[in-house]
């Protein structure tokens, strides 16, 4: 058909549009979220996201980025610096924006008459997204010239790698365990599980001993996620995991029913801080530092917010263990992300976007921003030795597991992503019971994987 392509262009660049608002109806905001939590997937009110402006219009390099906390944004300024000191005649423009904003008000500047020329973005279905509506631009080159191939490990090479081609740069990824609080562990005389009777067993202790096990804020829904993932992995296994994220399979099914329930047993002991949904996972961390609590399932970026905001030292004051086994025989499967930059199609400084992302995978770059953000480093030139231990054992850890699935939300489509973090968080404020909350995420499924 001769004007086969454009129909299709027009279809996917709508679907891509048609997630952002889903996002923006779906997404939380911490500013706006009060203790009483997210509603179950509520109806969504239509408004339409505006194109982001920049702080600098006139710069040569526009850069748009999601690390708008305290912590991303001193690593981002500290990254850029050291890109100035190398190109000190190039105007940038540094333009954080937070998360939720960012999420839906990027797509709308993609197909503006300014688009940024890069920004960070999520690696996994969203990049997938805008790659399918020709937004992005494939950056094979890059890779070619940079040798990137080598240095990057051969899953971060092929998460970066959309439709046979690469697209992102990514500047850190993250592994997601439990945390603990060594003196709390010490002080009620717990060993750290290996199995899942284990990890009950010293629940059940620090319950005795009045304490509450698990410290989860999701007050912002996305914290509640690793639970179902990794409850998911150690008994259905990544094959049927992958399977549900496509939408291939049931969220009424067995398995996720399973799933639910082994989650729902921890929170009838009341192993669970109360009220999750009032915290979100920076208090949630701090709960647990200051022995309120004894673990909290989150990303290593927890590392740096506690070396950066709190001053405590890894293996003094805490340090983690993986989730532990539940089925005898299933793979051991890590959740994690990583964080990437990319550049617009359209971008109107392609050769100083260029520069960048070749600098962001430097050696130097890498180290500088996963040492500040206490992410780990994708590059194979950044050596294991320049971390502190507890990052190192981490590092060999991931190294050694068979894969490293991508968190719920990075892992299936944008709208079922925001329809199971917001059930997620409904699941633990007791807004629903779970068969309520799987029988309302089936029938979105069913909605969105439309055949």
């Amino acid at each position: 058909m001769k004007n086969g392509p454009l129909p299709k262009t027009l279809l996917n660049l709508t679907l891509f549009l048609l997630w952002s608002l889903g996002l923006a109806n779906c997404g939380s905001n911490p500013a706006a979220n009060s203790p009483a939590g997210p509603q179950l997937l509520p109806t969504p009110t239509i408004s339409i996201p505006k194109a982001l402006q920049s702080n600098n219009p006139k710069a040569d390099l526009q850069i748009f980025h999601y690390f708008n906390d305290s912590l991303g944004k001193k690593s981002m300024e500290d990254l850029l610096q050291l890109f100035q000191q190398a190109n000190p005649k190039l105007k940038i423009a540094n333009n954080p924006i937070d998360h939720e904003t960012f999420k839906f008000s990027i797509p709308v500047m993609l197909r503006s008459a300014e688009p940024p020329d890069t920004f960070s973005y999520w690696a996994g279905a969203r990049v997938q997204a805008a790659v399918d509506a020709d937004l992005l631009q494939p950056l094979d080159t890059l890779w070619s010239q940079g040798k990137l191939d080598q240095v990057f490990s051969k899953v971060i090479a092929a998460s970066s790698t959309y439709n046979a081609q690469k697209y992102v740069v990514p500047i850190g990824y993250h592994y997601v365990a439990f945390f603990y609080n060594k003196k709390l562990f010490a002080t009620v005389g717990a060993k750290v599980p290996q199995t899942w009777a284990e990890l009950k067993a010293v629940a059940e202790k620090f319950k005795q001993a009045g304490v509450r096990a698990f410290a989860l804020g999701s007050r912002d829904a996305w914290p509640a996620q690793f639970w179902f993932d990794y409850l998911l992995l150690r008994t259905a296994g990544p094959t049927y995991r992958a399977e549900l994220m496509a939408g291939k399979r049931a969220y009424t099914d067995p398995e996720v029913k399973r799933t639910m329930q082994l989650w729902q047993e921890l929170i009838d002991k009341g192993y669970f801080y109360p009220e999750a949904e009032a915290y979100n996972w920076e208090e949630a961390a701090k709960i647990m530092a200051q022995d309120q609590a004894a673990m909290t399932l989150m990303g290593t970026w927890i590392t740096g917010y506690y070396k950066n905001t709190l001053n405590l030292t890894a293996d003094e004051d805490y340090s983690y263990f993986t989730f532990p086994q539940i089925d005898k025989g299933v793979p051991s499967v890590g959740v994690g992300g990583f964080d990437c930059f990319v550049m617009a199609k359209n971008a109107r400084h392609p050769a100083a976007t260029q520069k960048l992302l070749a600098f962001l995978a430097s050696p130097v770059a890498q180290k500088a921003w996963t040492v500040g953000q206490g992410a780990l480093p994708p590059s194979k030139q950044v050596a294991s030795k320049d971390y502190p231990p507890l990052i190192q054992r981490i590092l060999q850890e991931v190294d050694a597991m068979p894969s490293l699935a991508f968190n719920y939300d990075l892992a299936t489509t944008p709208l079922m992503a925001e329809a199971g973090l917001e059930s997620f968080a409904a699941f633990m404020a007791h807004q629903a019971d779970y068969p309520q909350v799987l029988q309302k995420m089936e029938n979105r499924r069913q909605e969105i994987f439309k055949p």
